[in-house]
């Protein structure tokens, strides 16, 4: 399972990783390796074994999104059951967890890092800035389409059809 805690005053994420206890054999070392540490058991976030579950945080740059997976005593893998997505990996039948962590922008968190498209980073993600100008100008477009619809006076049936798609709804929210 994965919790976001996003920074007020950094462009970060503190992303806490949990493992069911379920997963791993007792006395198991687990550790969380992904993009974001090159994927070596020698850099992986040690993960701390508590009742019923193993969890570990780390701090991640915004605007990406992270492949990673558990690795399990460094010979067995187990992907989050809880992740935002699922992606192949360069292994053949064999997926990677996902987390995507929310770009900030105009103090708001977009949905998924650049347009959901799948970023590999290692360090300061290099689709922040892009993504950024993207999500400026998607908001603007339903903003103007539903203007219209609230002052025709059409029938109901009719403004309906006028009104642009909802705008997806970002996952987490900041803690205020």
């Amino acid at each position: 399972m994965l919790k976001k805690d996003y920074s007020k005053t950094k462009k970060v994420c503190k992303v806490t990783f949990s493992l069911p206890s379920t997963a791993v054999q007792d006395g198991a070392e687990v550790r969380v390796l992904g993009d974001f540490n090159g994927w070596a058991w020698q850099s992986g976030l040690v993960m701390k074994a508590g009742k019923t579950e193993y969890t570990a945080s780390t701090e991640l740059a915004l605007g990406a999104n992270y492949e990673f997976r558990y690795a399990i005593n460094n010979e067995r893998w187990e992907n989050d059951w809880a992740a935002d997505a699922y992606v192949p990996s360069p292994f053949d039948g064999i997926n990677n967890s996902l987390v995507s962590v929310s770009a900030v922008v105009d103090g708001e968190l977009t949905g998924k890092a650049d347009g959901g498209k799948k970023v590999k980073a290692t360090g300061a993600p290099k689709a922040e800035k892009p993504a950024a100008a993207a999500k400026e100008e998607a908001p603007k477009a339903p903003a103007k389409a539903k203007a219209p619809a609230k002052t025709t006076t059409a029938p109901a049936a009719k403004a309906k059809t006028a009104k642009a798609p909802a705008k997806p709804k970002a996952k987490e929210t900041p803690k205020k």
